[in-house]
Formats: structure tokens, sequence, C-alpha cells
């Protein structure tokens, strides 16, 4: 029985929408199930340059680059804090509380540019699925997958819903990039949540925000920037949207929004008032949309492949965005994923082996964000002084830049480990009292 299309997957985001591009650039028959009609809000707005080579390989960047979102050259941290940090002593590691990095301080493969981008993602994530339809996929939207059905071992059905009406497809593999409603995860129950980070996040849009007041000078405007609240295990982002216009997130645990038995408005200015600069300058801007929550931020599967399916993007795995992963990890998954896919459509074979390699990678390259995050989330001090020391910069803005996926882990990740320990062991030690509540597992979980 032949199928309807080579491969079906299964969401339109960046994820699928690059997986889609490739597969039909490879002259694979390929259909796109995208259940929202775009363009539709979403968050995730900073990119990091790792995302630079895959719009290069697929075409896209050409379009993203006439788009004239705001340019990206690097990121910064601030704090309220004020009190001197000792020095470490042997380590030598000494410094204030704030940092910045810009992307030009390293060379990156295949990125041909000292920049990436902060995009609006409703437009963003619609030129990609734009795209990929001119490719050659072959799109539905407004589609909901409700089942896939994998008993006929030739090929996989998916009961699509259309409005009141249901109907069946066929194809020879699946794609699941359905994002955080994790479709196949929660299917095949391989879905856990993480066993630290439990994060919760509250966001808007600012339309006139004085950006100027909050750098630290000119030419870092446009970062994006992470700022430190004097919370425990709390932050907010600022990133530019256009000439005018900042998203703005806070991001805590979500028990403490449960904890505060309160709702999305008192709990974000709660969180912003704790920064007075912060605040002051978001009184004086006009918020341009009513704020939204994100939770369910944390999660992983125990299989990302199988016999005729392969997880991808934030359907795969979800890590805290503080290092603005997100886009990234959508890219590069979907391609890694594919070239194993077209491998494996040349030799007839589908199953769960052809997949072997994909795997391998995006565990590997994802165990690094999870533990370089833990880390900052363990120790923010020892995040700081890692980016201001020159032995190591270097390493940790190959990390910010999202350059993870070529199997070296970077160098930087063991000396951290190794203070982290110290400093955790000795409830003496000058650090001790900068120890943030978050305990990650001394490794990444397995799956």
């Amino acid at each position: 029985m032949s199928a309807d299309f080579d491969v079906a997957v299964i969401g339109g985001g960046p994820a699928g929408s690059t997986m889609a591009s490739y597969l039909a650039r490879a002259g694979l028959s390929v259909a796109v199930f995208e259940s929202e009609i775009f363009p539709r809000p979403h968050v995730g707005e900073s990119l990091v340059p790792a995302t630079t080579p895959v719009l290069h390989e697929i075409d896209a960047l050409e379009k993203i680059d006439e788009a004239g979102f705001p340019k990206k050259y690097g990121a910064s941290w601030t704090s309220a804090e004020s009190r001197d940090i000792p020095n470490m002593g042997y380590s030598g590691l000494s410094h204030g509380w704030t940092a910045d990095i810009q992307f030009v301080e390293r060379n990156q493969p295949g990125v041909d540019r000292d920049y990436t981008f902060h995009v609006d993602r409703a437009q963003f994530d619609s030129i990609l699925l734009r795209h990929a339809d001119e490719q050659g996929a072959t799109v539905f939207n407004g589609v909901r997958i409700s089942k896939v059905d994998f008993d006929d071992p030739e090929l996989v059905r998916l009961t699509c819903r259309l409005a009141s009406k249901e109907m069946d497809f066929t194809a020879r593999m699946v794609v699941d990039a359905s994002g955080r409603q994790t479709l196949l995860g929660r299917q095949l129950k391989v879905k856990e949540s993480d066993p630290v980070f439990d994060q919760y996040a509250v966001h808007t849009w600012f339309e006139g925000l004085d950006r100027n007041a909050l750098a630290g000078d000119a030419t870092q405007v446009d970062h994006i920037f992470v700022h430190f609240l004097p919370i425990k295990d709390a932050w907010l982002w600022q990133i530019p949207i256009t000439d005018t216009i900042t998203s703005i997130g806070v991001v805590t645990q979500k028990k403490r929004f449960a904890e505060a038995n309160t709702d999305r408005e008192k709990f974000f200015w709660d969180f912003v008032s704790s920064r007075p600069d912060l605040h002051d300058a978001l009184k004086a801007a006009r918020r341009v949309r009513p704020l939204k929550a994100e939770g369910d931020y944390s999660y992983a599967m125990r299989q990302i492949c199988g016999d005729r399916f392969i997880l991808i993007g934030d359907a795969a795995r979800f890590v805290d965005p503080i290092f603005s992963s997100g886009v990234s990890v959508a890219l590069n998954s979907a391609r890694i994923a594919a070239q194993d896919i077209i491998a494996a459509h040349e030799a007839g074979d589908f199953s769960k082996k052809r997949f072997e390699t994909y795997e391998s990678k995006l565990r590997r390259a994802v165990k690094y964000w999870y533990e370089f995050i833990s880390i900052y989330y363990r120790l923010n001090v020892l995040f700081t002084a890692f980016v201001q020391d020159p032995r190591y910069r270097i390493d940790v803005l190959k990390m910010l830049q999202g350059d993870v996926y070529d199997g070296e882990e970077p160098k930087a990740l063991q000396a951290m480990r190794e203070v982290v320990a110290e400093v955790e062991n000795n409830p003496d030690h000058l650090w001790h009292p900068y120890l943030g509540t978050l305990r990650a597992p001394t490794s990444a979980p397995s799956f």
C-alpha cells in the first residue's frame, strides 16, 4: 500500500518548517500539519548565531534579512547586587556582578556575520512556513492531528481534524515538531517532567521603553539583557522586537507563583519592583500586549526516535530558555534529523537504528545546554566570573553562540563543575552564601 507522503511533519513552527524545507529540497514528498493559522504570537524571540548556518542551508536567510528584524550583536547581564564578591583565591576568579559579550569575539564555523536577530515570532515563523511551502512541502493550516497510528508496519496513519471534519493521511514516517504540545511524547507516554526545573514565565511587550537608560553603554542597547532579580532563581528578559517595542518577561520557579496566590498583573509588577530601575523604566513605557503566562517549562523524553518516528525541537526536549536556546535547538535538531531521514528514505528503511546519529548528537548537545544552565542557576556569580575571565571567556561564548553540536564538550564546563562542587562542599567558602536554591543532578538526565 502506498502512502500519501514520504514524511508527515506535525507542527509548522521553526522545527517543523525547517525539517520540511530540508526534506522537500532533497526530493521527498512531505506534508506539514499546523493546527493554528499563522501568523500567531509565540514566545522565544531572541536567536543565537547557531541558527545562521541552518537558514543558509535551506536558502531562507535572505528572507530573514529582508524582514528587517533588529540585529543582535551580543548579550548583557545586569544585577542590583552591590556586595563585593570575594576573590576565589587559587582559581583567580574575581569580578563584578555584571557581564556582557559580543559575538564578534569568536569566529563560528558556518556563520558569515557578527550578529543574529531578535524576531517577532509571529512574523519569523510565518516566513519559515511559507518558505517550506515554496520549497515543495504541502502545508495544511488549521489542521490538528488527534492521533498517530503505528499499527501498520509499512506506514503511519495520522487522524486529523479540520473544524468538525475528521480525515486520515498516511506517510512512511512521522516527525513530531508539535512544540510544547508534545503530541507523540504524550501519546507514547515517554514524557518526563524535569527533576529540577519547574519554571514559570509571565511576559508582555512594551512600547517606548528607554533602552539607553538600562544599558551600560550605547553599544549594548540592542543586546538581549538578562536582568538578575534580587529574588532566588528569578530573572527578567529584555528583547528588542522593533525600534520601539521591547519584549519583557519575568521567569521564576512555578511554586513562587502558586505561593503568591495572586493574579499575573500583581505577580509581574511585584517581581519587577525588586529592581527599581527596571520598574521605573517600564512604568514610563506603554504596554501593548496583555500579560501571558508560560508553564510546563522543562521536560525531556525517554525516547526521541523509534521505528518510523522522530521528535525534534520542543517536542523532543525543552530546557529553561535563559540563553536563547529554543529556536537554535529547533533548527539544528531539524538539520541533524533531516540528514538521517534522507538517508533512511534512500535505503527504504525507517527503523529506529537509522536515527542513531540524530539521537546521540541531540542528546549530547542538549546535555551541554542543560548543565550550563544548571550551573548558572546554582551559582550566578560563577557564570559572570567565567564570562569575564580571559581563560574561559571564549569557551563560554561558544556555548552562548549555540555552537554545541560538534560533539566536543565545552572545556569551561569541567572547570565550572569543579568550582561548584568546591563551593557546595564547604559551608565556610566565601562564595557559599551566593548559592541558588536549584540544585541540578551531577550530570544531566540521560533521557
